[in-house]
């Protein structure tokens, strides 16, 4: 853990790394294009066969990612014996918004406990997390976990609470979610956070945080058709298999 007299951790637990908030305001130009979206105040309803979609492939994958769970429970275990200062809990969470509303948002863990801010962590901030970006916080089981997203695995169990959706806008941390609404962006108070998203698709790019995609989503969120939506959202989560197939996470 974390001591008073290691200023190295306790200086990237309490800066937040440039990378975490990439997401831009929205240009006039956006907001001139989808009014509609930007008038809206409050969630919107939840479309029924996109939610029978999301559970039904939340239960499928979680119950296929089981043996790579396990897998990864014992790598922690193995090297967690091998270097003691690796050793800690597997899954942690941390308190982000979805739909405007706080959820616990479940992830594996990538960092040795010493760069992970005690009281932060039992409170649920994100910024107790937050040296992941630094190589040298990560143990060696979260460097592979990280490349192929499998981090993100736990929020399965998220998607079939019925918290977050298999596609839609990333849900931020509340503290980045707060910053995002202050910028003037809507789309993470009017949908379902997701797994993945048409931004999320951009990420390594320059066009990773362009709020263009999630409005572009909405878009469709609320003119197309059940079926429609359903065609996008599989087209989406096509593309981000093949990001993770390609060991795109970083």
């Amino acid at each position: 853990m974390v001591t008073d007299g290691d200023p190295r951790h306790l200086s990237m637990i309490l800066s937040e790394p440039k990378e975490a908030f990439p997401y831009k305001p929205p240009s006039t130009a956006l907001i001139r294009r989808y009014p509609y979206i930007f008038s809206l105040k409050s969630p919107l309803r939840p479309r029924l066969l996109k939610s029978l979609f999301d559970k039904l492939v939340a239960a499928a994958l979680l119950l296929l990612a089981l043996p790579v769970l396990l897998l990864l429970k014992i790598c922690f275990l193995i090297e967690g014996w091998l270097l003691p200062e690796t050793r800690g809990p597997m899954f942690f969470f941390y308190w982000a918004v979805s739909a405007g509303k706080p959820i616990r948002k479940y992830k594996i863990r990538l960092i040795k406990p010493e760069f992970i801010d005690p009281e932060g962590a039992r409170a649920g901030d994100w910024l107790a997390y937050c040296a992941e970006w630094s190589p040298q916080s990560r143990t060696i089981t979260g460097r592979l976990v990280k490349k192929f997203y499998l981090d993100e695995l736990p929020q399965f169990y998220c998607v079939l609470k019925g918290d977050m959706s298999i596609v839609g806008p990333r849900p931020l941390s509340v503290r980045h979610y707060e910053r995002d609404r202050d910028q003037g962006n809507v789309a993470r108070l009017l949908l379902r956070g997701g797994m993945v998203s048409l931004a999320h698709n951009k990420k390594g790019s320059p066009e990773m945080g362009n709020p263009a995609y999630e409005y572009e989503y909405v878009d469709a969120y609320l003119k197309r058709s059940a079926i429609g939506l359903l065609l996008l959202d599989l087209r989406i989560l096509w593309t981000s298999l093949g990001l993770v197939a390609r060991g795109g996470g970083h």
